[in-house]
């Protein structure tokens, strides 16, 4: 077994922004579960798969994950689709999906293997309770809700995209809740994560705080 660092906590709260920066530094391959249930959200929206169908159709769906000039790409069906899984309504339909237990046991395989074979780091919403419950250094990075809306705000302004901060901030809550009262898998802390709160952090400290715990 890899080195392996897991990162959890709610949506928007920076897990994917550390992650990367940590793998960086540390030399690990960064495996953004997050993006790969996005893939397969992406994959239900476009066969038009109702909630009834999950089951069924998320089978035809095959989700890799590869380096290319040291940019991760996730590849759905044997297309780059990193340009296609951000947007908010792959988002709210990965929320619906990502409950299913068959799309949970394909990606949680394939997410296994890779920290079988590899340092990795992996963030999500459950990977320090179910997927990587041995991993050597648990973290529950979070934010508080207010302070999360207001970075998602900042980030699609930068894009030129049109935005409510306070729309942005009630998908957020709303989420929060869909993610930890699901029935399988819900977010929560695990008993031996470090709690990290990075309302009033900035990137570097959150990243320097995770590494000091790799030596720990």
């Amino acid at each position: 077994m890899g080195f392996n660092i897991a990162i959890d906590g709610p949506a928007g709260a920076g897990k994917s922004t550390i992650a990367k920066k940590i793998a960086a530094k540390k030399g690990y391959i960064y495996v953004d579960t997050g993006a790969m249930y996005r893939a397969m959200a992406l994959y239900l929206l476009r066969v038009g798969a109702t909630l009834e169908q999950i089951d069924e159709k998320c089978e035809g769906a095959d989700i890799t994950i590869a380096y290319e000039n040291g940019e991760q790409v996730v590849y759905l069906n044997g297309e780059n689709v990193n340009s296609y899984i951000r947007t908010e309504e792959v988002g709210r339909m990965a929320s619906i999906s990502s409950p299913n237990p068959r799309v949970r046991r394909k990606l949680t395989e394939l997410q296994q293997k890779l920290a079988a074979n590899a340092d990795v780091v992996m963030d999500g919403r459950d990977i320090g309770t179910c997927v990587l419950p041995d991993a050597q250094v648990k973290v529950y990075l979070t934010a508080d809700s207010h302070e999360r809306a207001l970075r998602r705000y900042k980030e699609l302004k930068e894009k030129g995209e049109p935005c409510e901060l306070a729309i942005i901030e009630k998908d957020i809550i709303e989420r929060d809740h869909q993610d930890m009262t699901r029935e399988i898998s819900p977010l929560k802390q695990a008993e031996d994560a470090v709690l990290i709160d990075s309302s009033h952090m900035t990137i570097e400290e959150v990243v320097d705080a995770v590494i000091a715990l790799c030596t720990t």
